[in-house]
């Protein structure tokens, strides 16, 4: 492949962007950029970064470590705050955390929007089934919570139909077919 040439890339030409539209997609990519940079600077030296960009449209966006405030704060005072170390523990512990929650809330957003995707197949397949019921559904195709459900609903119709033969065979006459031991125990006829 000694002929094959990768493209390369393009030194673009520092002047402002006339599109609107164009001028929004530079400044939005431009701005993840400058906060990776900073985001590094943090990482990398330990220092305390503070970044505020107002886009085109005058929207204010920021990015700081610790805080803003604190840095805002020290760049005011020109002096340097007290329990520095304190303070970056608890910043550090507080990012973490809600690292952490973000993480969990996609994991949730992501199960709530497959199991509405469940559900609407689950639906479009009983209304094919035309009047199929719940119990003829094809259990292959089913989860394990789906299966358990299943059970549920199987355990408590039977347990329907045990009460209402117990009735029926009390207030009816017997049966000439019917031992003495079905008599006085519906479930050995329902099995």
């Amino acid at each position: 492949m000694a002929g094959r040439r990768t493209p390369r890339r393009r030194r673009v030409e520092m002047k402002q962007v006339e599109n609107e539209e164009d001028k929004l997609i530079t400044f939005s990519k431009r701005r993840s950029g400058i906060y990776k940079k900073a985001s590094e600077l943090v990482t990398l030296c330990g220092s305390e970064v503070g970044v505020a960009i107002f886009s085109p449209s005058g929207k204010p966006y920021s990015f700081a470590h610790p805080s803003i405030d604190s840095i805002a704060n020290r760049f005011r005072n020109r002096n340097h705050p007290q329990n520095v170390g304190a303070n970056n523990l608890v910043e550090s512990y507080r990012r973490l955390r809600i690292d952490e929650l973000n993480q969990q809330h996609d994991e949730l957003v992501d199960q709530i929007n497959d199991d509405k995707a469940r559900g609407k197949t689950l639906k479009q397949m009983t209304e094919e089934r035309d009047g199929e019921g719940w119990w003829e559904a094809p259990i292959e195709e089913l989860s394990l919570e789906e299966l358990k459900q299943m059970k549920a609903r199987m355990v408590e119709l039977r347990r329907n139909l045990q009460g209402s033969i117990t009735v029926r065979n009390q207030g009816a006459p017997s049966s000439e077919g019917e031992t003495s031991n079905q008599r006085n125990n519906p479930s050995a006829t329902i099995a």
